[in-house]
């Protein structure tokens, strides 16, 4: 998962990013939602978490530009405003959810993939491929009922895999959704990384569409 987070307190953005972080999230931050506006138009992202008070305006602005622009990614909205009257703002202006200032961090990690899984369709927790199974909450693999152990990296690619299924994601796509914008690989990075998922999840799980990318594959349904 890809977040793009935009907050200008610096101690709590150092904070709730460390903590996405560890969780496997791939976090991008600003304090700016200028810049937050160049990103969400320019790279890909799974999610935003938008703070409303921003120093060059309202995030209220940004999303409701980001929407009439017709860009629909999940938004987490963070406030300290605790009027009825500003949720229903941020509601309208095109938020997905709202937390408000102080959060326990857990809570915004559980609404986040919340968010995202039905940004994908997803209501329940745990993501299915056949016998390979997804915790969402906890990032935890099981195959056939056994835990599989996964690199962060791994962990990241296979999570969009199973997300994104049965659709065919291209390697350009896997790139700018698994990696750091500042640090996207060239193909062959991501061919080593699902030859390492093929070793750990059998052979035939992840297929190959020559010149269009890779899909997860129910392996019960392809036989």
């Amino acid at each position: 998962m890809k977040v793009l987070l935009v907050e200008d307190d610096e101690p709590l953005a150092e904070a709730l990013s460390a903590v996405l972080a560890e969780a496997g999230v791939l976090i991008e931050a600003t304090a700016s939602g200028t810049e937050a506006d160049f990103l969400v138009q320019t790279e890909r992202y799974d999610a935003v978490i938008l703070d409303l008070g921003l120093p060059d305006g309202d995030g209220t602005r940004w999303l409701a530009q980001w929407r009439e622009a017709g860009i629909d990614l999940p938004v987490l909205v963070l406030t300290a405003r605790e009027r009825w009257a500003d949720k229903a703002a941020g509601f309208s202006a095109g938020a997905d959810d709202y937390v408000t200032k102080p959060f326990e961090t857990a809570e915004v990690l559980f609404r986040l993939r919340a968010l995202v899984r039905r940004s994908h369709g997803h209501a329940h927790p745990v993501l299915r491929v056949g016998d390979l199974a997804l915790d969402t909450h906890t990032g935890s693999v099981t195959l056939a009922g056994r835990p599989i152990s996964l690199t962060s990296q791994e962990s990241r690619l296979l999570a969009y895999l199973v997300h994104t299924a049965p659709r065919v994601v291209s390697r350009a796509e896997l790139a700018e959704h698994v990696y750091d914008r500042d640090h996207e690989p060239d193909s062959n990075v991501i061919d080593v990384q699902i030859s390492r998922l093929r070793r750990k999840l059998g052979s035939q799980r992840i297929e190959t569409l020559r010149g269009q990318g890779y899909r997860l594959i129910d392996l019960d349904e392809a036989s």
